[in-house]
């Protein structure tokens, strides 16, 4: 959906009018959305899946706090001020009132919603492509309604239906293990009808439904499930590869590439501003993780958020071609280059140089700090290579084929076979994590690696077990709850 279907946005929603005198009593409606008057044709389905799959765009911040929340980065910014939640998150002080943690919450409830919505009219009308557009909408309410679990744990669901206002007095938290079964039977209805190719790019595939319950699977430690699913999608479905040049792997030239499985679109033809930085079309993550007052070549200033640590610099062995492609040092490029940039909070001198600003036009629309155009590789054919290892070696299922798709990774990494893995059991398991370290540094994944793998507390500074492996659920919806829905443990 790169830059055509993306930027369309349909809040379908029941309009209602507030009376504010006689004058208005009585009055009807002149036009409202509502399930008589849409869901009639393909064309209105295919509107409110547009609307569905916008909500991704505002998965940028779930990147960003994955990073800062575990010990692959530092909040950084201009000061100890700058965007609190950002630096309570890093520090591991994040309470219930933290309008980043918050962030997550609303949008990808948003998210749930809309595809929820699809659902609930899914038997309204027939045409061809149904079935198509009914699995997306499950994939993505899958999509949101994991990213929820993984943050908060048990969430309220409402199955195929839209909350509504005073649903959060009466429908409870569900329990985590009642989350996944129903992002489970999602994802397995959705594969049944989706094409393993996407009918317009950026648009759901088999292979990304496959992928994404193979990850749900490993979360839950079903490394049977997981290795099944995986291997299904690896040697039976088919399609992806690894780029053999890593160093195009995150540039313009690769979105939507052989290894790309799941990719949200981003686009700079609408802007936005600090009012709504999920209005934004464009990928405001990276505009935060540019270089401060940086000018020179190649990169365009940021605001110096999510700064690389010295320790993940040094994780990666001599060799390894991913580490100037994962980090930026700026010390060193502004030696060879000429050029400047300043020095922000928390300043490592380090930048993920994956997300990062690249140089373009002037003339996008808005801040071009808040409207890059650098699509994120959500789930990338190498993670699914990795993942299918940790289940294989984990389940005890087969060290041989573990070993074998972590290898293509590394040999992808240093170029050569020199660099092989021959490990087994719980020295590969080690081995295995530390490869997934290494190859998605900078890609929101490490502190949920962290947490599933039962690893945080030994990692992560200032980490309280049995309390940080979830965030706090917003004091607002505790508040609104009247008392239904009780806050996480620890906070």
């Amino acid at each position: 959906m790169k830059k055509n279907i993306i930027t369309a946005f349909m809040a379908l929603t029941l309009l209602t009018t507030v009376s504010c005198g006689d004058d208005f009593i009585d009055r009807e409606v002149p036009y409202s959305i509502g399930a008589d008057n849409y869901f009639n044709n393909e064309q209105e389905y295919y509107n409110a899946l547009v609307a569905a799959y916008d909500i991704l765009q505002s998965t940028y911040v779930n990147v960003l706090l994955g990073e800062i929340a575990s010990d692959n980065t530092l909040s950084g910014g201009e000061s100890a001020n700058d965007v609190i939640g950002f630096q309570q998150v890093d520090e591991m002080i994040h309470t219930p009132v933290n309008a980043n943690v918050k962030n997550v919450w609303d949008w990808m409830f948003a998210g749930v919603n809309r595809a929820s919505y699809i659902m609930e009219f899914k038997d309204k009308t027939n045409f061809a492509n149904k079935p198509q557009i009914i699995a997306e909408a499950r994939f993505l309410r899958a999509y949101f309604q994991f990213e929820l679990v993984k943050w908060f744990g048990g969430i309220p669901m409402k199955q195929d239906a839209r909350f509504k206002l005073g649903d959060e007095k009466t429908i409870p938290r569900s329990s985590k293990a009642e989350v996944y079964a129903s992002i489970e039977n999602d994802l397995i209805l959705a594969i049944a009808d989706l094409s393993p190719n996407a009918p317009q790019v950026g648009r759901v595939t088999k292979g990304a439904a496959q992928a994404l319950l193979g990850k749900v699977y490993l979360y839950q430690d079903k490394f049977d499930l997981a290795a099944q699913t995986l291997e299904n999608l690896i040697t039976v479905t088919g399609g992806y590869s690894l780029v053999t040049n890593y160093d195009t792997l995150f540039e313009v030239a690769e979105e939507n590439g052989v290894e790309s499985v799941l990719e949200v679109q981003y686009t700079d033809i609408e802007g936005a501003g600090f009012g709504c930085l999920q209005c934004s079309e464009g990928n405001v993550a990276v505009g935060f993780n540019g270089p401060r007052n940086y000018s020179g070549p190649r990169f365009s200033s940021g605001y110096s958020f999510n700064v690389p640590t010295q320790e993940a610099v040094d994780i990666y062995e001599a060799g390894d071609l991913r580490k100037d492609v994962a980090i930026l040092d700026i010390a060193a490029w502004a030696t060879a280059t000429g050029a400047t940039y300043g020095v922000g909070y928390k300043h490592t001198g380090f930048f993920n140089k994956k997300y990062i600003p690249r140089t373009r036009s002037a003339n996008a629309a808005g801040d071009l700090n808040l409207t890059n155009p650098n699509n994120y590789r959500a789930i990338r054919y190498a993670d699914v290579l990795l993942m299918a290892a940790e289940a294989f070696n984990r389940g005890g299922i087969d060290d041989t084929k573990a070993r074998f798709y972590l290898n293509q990774v590394r040999r992808r990494a240093f170029g050569d076979t020199n660099h092989d893995i021959n490990g087994t059991g719980a020295t590969l398991t080690s081995l295995i994590w530390e490869e997934r370290r290494r190859e998605l540094l900078g890609e929101g994944h490490r502190f949920f690696d962290l947490v599933r793998t039962g690893r945080a507390a030994i990692e992560i500074d200032g980490f309280t077990a049995d309390k940080n492996e979830l965030f706090p659920i917003p004091i607002e919806e505790i508040q609104f709850s009247a008392g239904n829905w009780q806050q996480n443990p620890g906070y």
